[in-house]
């Protein structure tokens, strides 16, 4: 679900890290709309987690600006991080207190948590049946949730997530992936997202950004499986047909430009001109078995731009 709220959430500009005579971020530049989720990409050592401590303050900017909800980083520290939920990895809690006892403690460092407050967020989270029951007994996806009911509390704008699927079994992975689109779409918060596990990312984020040795190679929709087809959009379109040979020539002289893959005919098409095609070919007389969109995945696209570098 792509932002519906106006409004910019986080805006870095030209954000610049060097140690030493290193570079290790060059001039970062993105805008982060309101309830987002949005996947930051890198191969190892590209410069993720360094841009992730100086959007929570834990790094110092050498040069550049981090705006939050329109407070910088650097000169309004706290006015901005009032805006900021984070987690980096694994979220520590009190094993040998309740779901419920660990978030009573948090609400008690920041004005304002009600216990209606903490009520909402353990269902948004779904962990109602189990909050009463020590962490020491929830598994690392139910503590994974704790620590998102916790870190959204105070009513975010911004949830920042370091490699939050690390250790996740796949039904963990899964349940983490539809909560945090769930607090995009009903809470309306920008969830800004680290992960090495691209399929992943690809079934959660809207966007994605990737970076290689600090700089920013490109931000790109995303597009889901269940959203193939629903946009007007260009895509690779394989035809089933029974004499492909005539099929190529038919397209050909309407213009589009098809390439024979065995039975099948591949050319690029939006959604209008796949339903024109067929119907050209089944006048002429050729018989359509079947008609498949094949979209490049996350996976082929971060390996194109980043020369085949392996993740982090």
């Amino acid at each position: 679900m792509l932002a519906t709220n106006d409004g910019i959430v986080v805006q870095l500009k030209n954000v610049t890290k060097r140690i030493g005579s290193r570079t290790i971020i060059d001039r970062l530049t993105l805008d982060l709309p309101r309830g987002e989720v949005f996947g930051f990409l890198g191969p190892n050592g590209s410069g993720k987690t360094t841009t992730i401590r100086m959007m929570v303050g834990l790094m110092r900017m050498s040069e550049g600006e981090i705006l939050i909800e329109g407070h910088s980083v650097r000169t309004s520290f706290e006015k901005a991080m009032r805006h900021v939920g984070a987690i980096v990895e694994n979220p520590e809690m009190y094993k040998y207190l309740s779901g419920y006892r660990n978030l009573l403690h948090f609400a008690r460092m920041i004005p304002g948590i009600t216990k209606e407050r903490i009520d909402e967020v353990v269902e948004l989270v779904g962990l109602g049946a189990r909050i009463h029951d020590k962490v020491k007994t929830y598994s690392l996806g139910m503590r994974q949730r704790l620590g998102v009911a916790q870190a959204i509390m105070h009513k975010p704008s911004l949830l920042i997530l370091d490699e939050p699927t690390n250790g996740l079994d796949p039904a963990g992975i899964r349940e983490l992936r539809d909560y945090l689109r769930k607090l995009a779409k009903e809470e309306g918060i920008t969830v800004f997202v680290s992960s090495h596990l691209l399929s992943e990312m690809e079934l959660m984020c809207d966007r994605v950004a990737i970076i290689q040795n600090g700089k920013l190679i490109d931000v790109r929709p995303v597009q889901r499986e269940d959203e193939i087809g629903s946009r007007e959009v260009l895509s690779k379109v394989l035809f089933d047909v029974d004499r492909p040979a005539d099929a190529a020539a038919l397209l050909t002289e309407a213009g589009r430009s098809p390439v024979q893959e065995g039975a099948f005919v591949a050319f690029e098409a939006d959604r209008e001109t796949v339903a024109e095609m067929n119907a050209k070919l089944v006048a002429a007389g050729i018989k359509v078995y079947g008609i498949r969109a094949q979209s490049k995945s996350l996976e082929d696209q971060f390996l194109e731009m980043t020369g085949g570098e392996k993740l982090a």
